[in-house]
């Protein structure tokens, strides 16, 4: 055995093999106590790990409305707006810095043309844009002051999933699956879903960033086969197949012996083993044949205007109650929540397209009870502005507002049935217990049982978080 380890360490004497032995050693123990701390990647990455405190939720349903819905229009009514209808906005309620996507701020404020009223022993305000969501008043928690940096849709979508304006750092699902591993090794543990458009900047929003890329998230296809190639080969054994995985495992371990710092390889070698476990698990995963036609018709399945989103929240409930921790689905790929012109025509589509699913998907986990494990997300990457753009009429469109917009949270351990922050008199600006993304991000990673500040990974000699450098928890969600 000496004289193996001579050979491989090319030692010649006694003094320089224990010489060598003890820098091993060494070498071992910081590795050990790195792990420990979070710094190091574990031999399995994938592995299930301890949360910081006590998790109240175990799963995350996003649902994502790409293009930024109007809060005005449905959470936070301003009957201001109508008193001053036409009118600028007054200097002295503005934002600091006053900088918008199309810089349309010296046209006139406009009013909401749709009627809100309270439901639920809350009294939570709707619109009459949402009458499905609104039956689920009480277990809503509306946070009414969220704010933004991002002025565009590119910018906005990528810091709501992965905190930052800049593509570059990892998303949101990629640290969920990074702080707490895999709870189902047969399905993908991060999976994003969008609708018959692509999501405005692509995979820099679902990627891993500068984390290994195993953590990355796996992006559904549209239509009856969302994951390609689930099936062997017809004619392909079982046996046949397993042997030509482990002799590529063979290949790839062999061709990764000097590249261990490859994230990437690590993470393609490592697809292979899920896509075969996949095979079995994948395909009843998303057989949506096996739910009754009563199930179908509360997510509006039966509906041509709701089916598409329908499927997806459907989907998302199959993919959590079978371990998978964080599902994203997009409404309005594309940013078709961008209402520019015609404000009525584009939410009057997309709000009839997404209300009785997300709906139905809050009814039917509560059925199952399963509410009460999984945090359901509902909001885009801004609100939309008081002020109108065109002309004053039934064409109108509001633009992009980062000052102070909503975001909606149910189940998973939030306390419903409240509002949390408030806007200025026009809707503009935040001016009550303002909250920005890093705070939503800080506080979905807490009812999953993460602190932001204690899941770090170490870069370039810096222990980054998801929150960059900042968040706080809003405690209100849950206290």
């Amino acid at each position: 055995m000496l004289d193996k380890l001579k050979h491989h360490w090319r030692v010649s004497t006694r003094r320089e093999f224990f010489a060598h032995a003890g820098s091993g050693l060494a070498a071992m123990a910081l590795a050990s106590l790195m792990e420990e701390s979070g710094y190091a990647q574990i031999a399995d990455p994938m592995a299930p790990k301890k949360p910081h405190v006590t998790p109240k939720a175990k799963n995350v349903i996003f649902c994502f409305m790409e293009g930024g819905p109007s809060h005005v229009d449905l959470f936070d009514p301003k009957p201001e707006l109508a008193k001053y209808a036409g009118q600028p906005v007054p200097p002295s309620m503005r934002p600091e810095k006053f900088i918008t996507g199309f810089g349309t701020h010296r046209n006139g404020l406009m009013p909401t043309k749709h009627t809100f009223k309270q439901y639920g022993q809350s009294g939570l305000w709707f619109s009459d844009w949402l009458p499905h969501m609104a039956q689920h008043a009480d277990d809503w928690a509306m946070v009414r002051s969220c704010q933004s940096d991002a002025v565009n849709h590119v910018g906005g979508v990528c810091q709501m999933n992965t905190g930052d304006i800049l593509a570059g750092r990892p998303s949101l699902g990629a640290w969920v699956t990074y702080g707490l591993g895999s709870a189902n090794r047969n399905l993908p543990t991060f999976v994003v879903m969008q609708d018959d458009k692509e999501i405005l900047g692509g995979v820099q929003n679902y990627s891993a960033g500068f984390l290994p890329a195993i953590y990355q998230g796996t992006l559904f296809r549209k239509g009856d086969t969302p994951i390609l190639n689930l099936k062997p080969p017809e004619g392909t054994t079982d046996e046949q197949q397993r042997s030509k995985l482990e002799f590529l495992k063979q290949l790839n371990d062999r061709y990764a012996l000097d590249k261990q710092l490859d994230s990437e390889l690590d993470a393609r070698a490592r697809s292979y083993e899920l896509a075969y476990q996949m095979q079995s698990a994948a395909p009843e995963a998303i057989d949506l044949g096996k739910e009754t036609e009563a199930t179908k018709k509360l997510y509006g399945m039966d509906e041509p205007e709701t089916a598409q989103y329908g499927t997806l929240c459907l989907l998302a409930r199959r993919l959590v109650e079978r371990g998978v921790r964080f599902v994203e689905i997009y409404s309005g790929s594309g940013s078709r929540w961008d209402a520019h012109s015609d404000l009525e025509k584009n939410h009057t589509q997309n709000c009839k397209s997404a209300d009785k699913p997300v709906a139905g998907l809050l009814a039917d986990l509560k059925s199952r009870g399963m509410l009460k494990d999984t945090l359901v997300v509902w909001g885009g990457e801004f609100g939309r502005t008081p002020f109108f753009q065109g002309t004053f009429d039934e064409k109108a469109g509001r633009d992009h507002n980062q000052w102070g917009f909503t975001m909606l949270m149910a189940g998973g351990g939030v306390k419903g049935g409240q509002a949390i922050g408030a806007t200025d008199e026009l809707g503009l600006k935040a001016i009550e217990e303002p909250h920005h993304i890093h705070d939503l991000h800080a506080s979905i990673l807490y009812l999953l049982g993460l602190d932001h500040l204690r899941t770090t990974y170490m870069r370039l000699g810096r222990a980054e978080r998801p929150t960059v450098a900042g968040g706080n928890l809003i405690n209100k969600l849950w206290a």
